[in-house]
């Protein structure tokens, strides 16, 4: 197995185990709401929502805040993911005099489609034209929640969520408005009256209300009342889902906050991205588990512009599909702008900013706002079962195709449960958990398990239906449908798979044991449930024949398209009985992992590794050896000493670790004190130095060579000597004549032997013996006087 896929298996394991801990947290109570009502079969995206945006626009607004209202009821229209939705902005005053209006619709219900959404867009902005609204500067909460109720009412949504988003900087202020009564004194008090009336209403006509006040002057008393007077049922029985109150320091904070509101609300999740100026970019994570969502970018000038690249650095189109996701953007000329995404790419986004001069002082921020798809499969055990019997339930999740989830917090609060449904009996709610205890075969496996009993009134179908929520993520409502039986079923039948992981374009065994307790053959059908349209999976053979008392196991196989994509391929293998009706005889959950095909790498890898581990060994070798060789060619480190007599008249050190052939010459041969002198090759009177092999070749400018020994002198014109010593020679490095390095002159070296020469005295004054480092020992100053000796010691030979 190539590393890449004991990867996948470990990022699988930390999700079994993330969603251990998780459902282990679901309480075993009552199942919630949610599980409750009539199965629905799975839509092509998100659940719609139909929601009011009512906006305070009374006197206490200033303009930039009123701007920042305007600008977060455009962020939530646009951003909103689902294409069936409703949304409308209505701002809000008072009416205390002739000609004002409490109420100004700046939007109405719009379908925020790809035209609706920049529809929305363009009207949220008139939020802040105040010279033409003629509203009121009160604060008529009633006024406000009544029109926004009636909308919501007109021409919903089917199966719509509704919802009321209220954005204020105040209190209930209706003492100056006629409407409320004659009398100021009695005004506040009846639109008190009037306000819980009309929370009323919302709860009747199941509205939920979010309220979100910023700035000093809030009453919070007052926004939790709202909350808590409208319909408390969210989108799912979750804490975070249900209405509740947000209060912030201020107008700068009104768009996060509200589009924070915006998702609890629909059940969807928000992503905090990176603020900046333009130019620039900014950057935010969409996780794998989303499926449809939203990246909003908040620049409030609409002269910046926005481009959009995925997580491979891909500049992503602003309309159409690309890679297997569906763009669609709004808002470009005004102050938000939002690009909606289908079945986005996993990871980190990045959106460029650019402005052209004298537009750059805004900062804009990025977000996104998403919501994932799970699918439940269930099954019953057994199949048909009798009245009174008790049954196994089991449920599988089953996330996008192609996405492995390595974050738990993703799967965060996830909840299971079922009901068990059917003729003569009322539904029976069963809770659903993973920790390995009872019917649940294994904790973690993300194979959930109960156990109920069948009512004994039970008569005809049943029906068994799973659900699950979380926050951010919404679950398909997916039946399973049987019936009840008087007695002994007259098939049964078991199916198991011989192997769990497939290359795309591959297949898996399986094995099919059914046992025919009837007295005629019956043909069993297999088949594939619950799967995605991208999986491409046939099942063969199709068909089975049972003969009448017989137990036959057939083999069988499951053939993976060559386009499937990598994951979990989710779903079930069905048998049905087509002699019987079509009743469905057994299943089994498809559990099976489809991994990438092995690459030419995933291969030869080993081999790969192993032929470059030994070129780099031969290599090495070589170039030691090399290296070597160039070390022993190398005349660097020789000495060249001029004599005569024995007497030293002068050195040369040959120096340059890459001198193979020393040129030099004797200046002055005939005087007293001739001395060396290094020349370059075309010199007339220059000698050449030279290594062949392991000894040296001495070559003078008149032609004629000869060899160099080691520590004895060669003959030069004009009774001169040369001798050559140091360096590095063939399997030892010499630092004097057969001196190692480090010997004194004059001591014993390992060749052990002595040899003592005193010349003639050099010049009055010469000095006495004292060692020195080329072997000479000369003596202190006037030791000697004329004639006085000058010494010198090698060490050459064996002691």
């Amino acid at each position: 197995m190539s590393a890449a896929h004991r990867t996948r298996r470990r990022a699988r394991r930390a999700v079994v185990a993330a969603l251990t801990v998780l459902c282990a947290t679901v309480p075993l109570g009552p199942p919630p709401a949610w599980a409750a009502p009539t199965p629905t079969a799975p839509t092509a995206g998100p659940a719609p929502v139909d929601f009011s945006v009512v906006v305070d626009a009374s006197a206490s607004i200033d303009k930039d805040a009123l701007a920042r209202e305007a600008e977060a009821a455009a962020l939530i229209g646009q951003g909103e993911i689902s294409e069936r939705s409703r949304a409308g902005v209505i701002g809000f005053g008072s009416a205390e005099k002739e000609g004002q209006q409490p109420v100004r619709e700046v939007c109405p219900p719009t379908v925020v489609d790809a035209a609706g959404r920049q529809r929305i867009s363009d009207c949220a902005r008139r939020l802040t034209d105040r010279a033409d609204a003629g509203l009121g500067p009160g604060t008529d909460f009633p006024a406000a929640l009544t029109q926004a109720l009636t909308r919501l009412r007109e021409n919903g949504t089917e199966g719509a969520a509704k919802v009321v988003f209220l954005l204020t900087d105040g209190k209930l202020n209706v003492e100056d408005s006629p409407a409320y009564g004659a009398d100021p004194a009695a005004r506040r008090q009846e639109g008190e009256k009037r306000l819980r009336e009309v929370l009323d209403r919302a709860r009747r006509e199941h509205v939920q209300i979010w309220p979100l006040g910023f700035g000093k002057g809030i009453d919070k008393k007052a926004l939790q009342q709202m909350a808590d007077g409208g319909y408390r049922n969210g989108c799912a029985d979750l804490p975070g889902a249900r209405p509740r109150p947000e209060v912030v320091d201020g107008a700068a904070d009104v768009d996060r906050a509200l589009q924070g509101a915006f998702a609890a609300a629909r059940c969807a999740r928000v992503e905090q991205g990176t603020s900046g100026k333009p130019p620039g970019e900014l950057e935010v994570t969409i996780p794998p588990i989303a499926t449809d969502g939203s990246i909003t970018v908040t620049k409030r000038d609409p002269r910046v512009t926005a481009t959009y690249y995925d997580p491979k650095g891909r500049k992503v189109p602003l309309q159409g599909e690309f890679d297997g996701s569906r763009f669609e953007v709004s808002g470009q000329d005004g102050p938000v702008e939002a690009l909606r995404v289908k079945d986005p790419l996993p990871g980190k986004w990045r959106v460029k900013l650019s402005a052209p001069e004298g537009h750059r002082d805004q900062p804009a921020t990025v977000r996104a706002i998403w919501q994932g798809v799970l699918r439940s499969s269930v099954t019953l055990e057994p199949s048909a079962p009798r009245p009174g019997e008790n049954v196994v339930v089991r449920m599988r999740l089953q996330t996008r195709r192609g996405v492995v989830i390595t974050d738990p917090g993703q799967l965060a609060g996830v909840q299971a449960a079922a009901q068990l449904s059917g003729d003569g009996f009322e539904p029976v709610d069963v809770p659903l958990r993973d920790d390995g205890k009872g019917p649940d075969d294994k904790a973690g496996d993300v194979l959930f398990g109960a156990s109920v009993t069948v009512p004994k009134t039970a008569a005809g179908a049943l029906r068994l239906t799973g659900a699950i929520a979380a926050p951010g993520i919404t679950g398909d409502r997916r039946p399973y449908d049987t019936r009840v039986s008087s007695g002994p079923a007259p098939v049964v039948a078991g199916v198991t798979l011989e192997s769990h992981e497939v290359h795309p374009g591959g297949t898996v065994g399986g094995k099919l044991v059914a046992r025919n307790n009837d007295s005629r053959p019956h043909t069993l059908r297999l088949g594939l449930a619950d799967q995605s349209t991208a999986a491409a999976l046939r099942i063969g053979p199709a068909t089975v024949t049972v003969a009448p008392g017989a137990q036959q196991p057939v083999p069988f196989t499951v053939s993976f398209g060559a386009g499937t994509p990598p994951g979990d391929a989710g779903g079930r293998i069905t048998v049905t009985d087509r002699t019987d009706g079509g009743r469905e005889v057994g299943s089994a959950f498809l559990t099976v992992t489809v991994t990438p095909a092995p690459t030419w790498w995933d291969r030869w890898w080993w081999a790969v590794v192993g032929g470059a581990g030994l070129l780099l060994a031969a290599a090495a070798v070589i170039g030691i050896r090399a290296t070597a060789a160039r070390r022993q060619e190398s005349l660097q480190g020789l000495v060249l000493e001029l004599r005569r007599d024995g007497t030293t008249l002068g050195e040369l050190k040959v120096r340059g670790a890459r001198t193979r052939t020393f040129c030099f010459a004797v200046d002055n041969p005939s005087s007293p004190r001739p001395g060396l002198r290094r020349r370059d090759a075309g010199s007339a009177q220059a000698y050449r130095l030279q290594r062949r092999g392991d000894g040296l070749r001495l070559r003078a400018p008149r032609g004629g060579e000869q060899p160099v020994p080691r520590g004895a002198p060669v003959s030069l014109d004009h009774d001169l000597e040369l001798l050559v010593r140091g360096g590095r020679g063939p399997g030892r490095e010499r630092t004097g004549q057969g001196r190692r390095p480090g010997t004194p002159a004059g001591s014993r070296n390992t060749a052990g032997r002595f040899t003592g020469r005193f010349g003639r005295g050099a010049a009055p004054g010469g000095r006495g013996p004292s060692a020195n480092g080329n072997g000479r020992q000369p003596g202190p100053a006037g030791a000697g006087g004329p004639g006085g000796a000058s010494g010198s010691a090698d060490y050459d030979g064996a002691f």
